[in-house]
């Protein structure tokens, strides 16, 4: 199935104990390190959201394969088939 990678944004209220996410950035990325090679300017684009720190962390999105399906993001470790 065809994939791509998106930059979430957390915003983390205690160092990185309690990050919530808060942004995407709209940007598609073919690759994983592509998407990685973005995150310090994703960071920059979105310092002005209001929490001590943020973090920005790529997610991988597979797309379905009929035409109607939603993309699915698979978080961060998961087991990819």
């Amino acid at each position: 199935m065809p994939s791509y990678f998106i930059i979430a944004i957390f915003g983390c209220a205690d160092g990185s104990a309690a990050c919530t996410p808060v942004a995407t950035v709209p940007t598609h990325y073919a690759s994983a390190a592509a998407c990685s090679a973005a995150t310090n300017d994703a960071l920059i684009a979105n310092s002005d959201l209001d929490f001590p720190s943020l973090s920005a962390e790529c997610r991988q999105v597979v797309r379905g394969s009929a035409a109607n399906d939603q993309p699915r993001v698979i978080p961060a470790g998961a087991a990819r088939s």
